[in-house]
C-alpha cells in the first residue's frame, strides 16, 4: 500500500480500537492519582503511544520473518494480558481493600516497571495487527504505525483526564475502582482472544 488517504483512515480507525484498552487502563491509573501533573500524564500516555507504534511493526517484521514462530506465539496473547492485568488489578485492589491508600500519600510515582508492564499488556494484541498491514512495505507500515501511536496518546490523556475527574470525586474507593477496571480488562482481553 502506497501512502495516502485510505492509509491514514485507516491508521486512524485502528489506533481507536487498539487504544481502547489502554485509555481503560489510562483511567485507572487517573483514578488511583487524581493529583497527577500534566508531564506526568504526558509520560504515561507515551509509553502506551511508544508500545502501540512497537507491537504493529513487531508484528510487521515477524509475519516478513518468522511467520510460523509468531502464528505460534498469537495464542498466547490473551493469557499474557490477563496475567499482566489482573496482577496489577489485584494489587490495586487490595490496597484500596486494606485502606493503604492515604490521603496525603504521593501517589504520583507509578513505577517505571508498572508502566511497562502495562504498556505491554494493552498493546500485546495490537502484534496481530502485523497480519493486518503484511502487504504494506516498511515505510507504510511504519506510517501506519505511528499514526495508531498518536492516537493512542491523545485517547490515553483523555483517558487520564476522565480517571483524575473521577478519582476526586471518589476519594478513598478510588484505587479498588482501578483495580477492578484493569482486571476487567485482562478479562475482556482474554474473553476476546480466546474465543472471538
Amino acid at each position: 500500500m502506497t501512502l495516502g488517504f485510505a492509509l491514514i483512515i485507516n491508521s486512524i480507525l485502528l489506533g481507536v480500537g487498539l487504544a481502547m484498552d489502554a485509555f481503560s487502563v489510562s483511567m485507572a491509573n487517573g483514578l488511583n492519582n487524581p493529583k497527577m501533573k500534566a508531564n506526568q500524564m504526558t509520560g504515561i500516555a507515551s509509553v502506551y503511544a511508544f508500545f502501540q507504534i512497537a507491537m504493529p511493526l513487531i508484528g510487521w517484521i515477524c509475519i516478513h520473518t518468522i511467520v510460523e514462530y509468531f502464528k505460534a506465539f498469537e495464542k498466547l496473547i490473551p493469557w499474557i494480558a490477563l496475567i499482566l492485568l489482573a496482577y496489577i488489578g489485584g494489587k490495586m485492589l487490595l490496597e484500596g481493600i486494606r485502606g493503604e491508600e492515604d490521603e496525603d500519600e504521593d501517589k504520583s510515582v507509578l513505577s517505571l516497571t508498572t508502566l511497562i508492564v502495562q504498556g505491554i499488556a494493552t498493546s500485546i494484541d495490537a502484534l496481530s495487527v502485523g497480519f493486518t498491514i503484511a502487504d504494506y512495505s516498511f515505510i507504510p507500515a511504519l506510517v501506519a504505525s505511528l499514526i495508531i501511536g498518536v492516537v493512542t496518546f491523545f485517547i490515553c490523556m483523555g483517558g487520564l483526564q476522565i480517571g483524575k475527574t473521577f478519582g476526586n470525586k471518589l476519594a478513598g474507593k478510588a484505587s479498588i475502582l482501578g483495580g477492578v477496571i484493569l482486571i476487567g480488562i485482562g478479562l475482556e482481553i482474554f474473553i476476546k482472544g480466546m474465543f472471538f
